[in-house]
């Protein structure tokens, strides 16, 4: 399989893992930053256990990878109190938009047509996804997870410019200064109550929709570009109320269906058309290469 669709595979596994975590969250009747905390604690620790012994040469790029997941995720916690949870997702997931202004800059990487036509296709979905909860939320917490959306771009960026090393790293180190963070923010929060569902949904978060999903996100950002990485990750929303239906029966609307099938759709298209594209310029390569 060439590398490239392996990536894509990979980073579809991702998108489809971080998905979980409103299911999860559901199951879990404790404050945001008690979540958060105990979900990159036990994320870090598994981490720590598949790397063994991880690579932390505390480079500009690890660090400033490490930093913006730390943010993005601190800042979408605290973007879920202080506005709806709809504006919170539609907000954080601008960052494809920030990749793609970035990734020239940062990476050297252009978007391509079947990209940007995407994006415009995925803007139009989440339109429709979250037409029926949209509300104006209150001013500051929309602020804050318009800020995610830019601290996750920075942290994508980042992380590919780890291409030729180990990214992996710089999501544990994310994950244990959140939980360092969040932890010592929820000793002044009322204690969470410890049951056997909340436990287990716990270690949920932290070793499936967060460990898993950083194992198969370090192999993807080393095989794909930034853009379309930030693309495929939009299945995340896409997908989320689909668990939650399935579980417990809440169900979408109308047009969160339509919206949602049309983020897939152009994730899908977008990735077929590059992987084409991709095929036929190595082809012509060998082409050359033979005559």
């Amino acid at each position: 399989m060439r590398r490239d669709i392996k990536g894509i595979l990979a980073m579809v596994g991702t998108a489809v893992f971080w998905s979980l975590g409103g299911l999860f969250i559901k199951l879990i009747d404790w404050h945001p930053v008690t979540i958060a905390g105990a979900r990159s604690l036990i994320a870090a620790l598994f981490i720590l256990a598949v790397v063994r012994k991880p690579k932390l040469n505390f480079s500009r790029n690890q660090v400033l990878a490490a930093v913006a997941y730390s943010f993005t995720m601190l800042l979408f916690v605290y973007a879920n109190k202080h506005t709806t949870s709809a504006n919170a997702i539609l907000l954080q997931y601008g960052a494809p938009v920030y990749v793609m202004l970035l990734s020239g800059i940062i990476l050297g990487e252009r978007p391509l047509p079947e990209q940007i036509g995407a994006l415009v296709a995925i803007v139009v979905g989440m339109g429709l996804f979250f037409a029926d909860s949209l509300s104006l939320g209150h001013l500051v917490g929309d602020i804050a997870a318009v800020l995610a959306g830019i601290t996750f771009a920075i942290h994508i960026l980042f992380m590919r410019r780890q291409k030729e090393g180990s990214p992996l790293e710089s999501l544990l180190l994310g994950h244990g200064m959140t939980a360092v963070i969040a932890l010592a923010i929820s000793v002044f929060l009322p204690a969470p109550v410890m049951s056997g569902k909340a436990i287990a949904a716990i270690f949920g978060l932290g070793i499936v929709q967060i460990g898993f999903a950083a194992l198969l996100f370090s192999y993807a950002i080393k095989r794909i570009s930034a853009i379309q990485s930030s693309l495929i990750a939009i299945v995340e929303p896409a997908l989320n109320p689909v668990w939650v239906f399935l579980a417990i029966g809440e169900k979408p609307t109308g047009r969160a269906i339509l919206g949602g099938t049309i983020i897939l759709a152009a994730v899908v298209m977008s990735s077929v058309v590059s992987i084409s594209k991709a095929s036929r310029n190595g082809r012509a390569a060998n082409a050359e290469g033979s005559a």
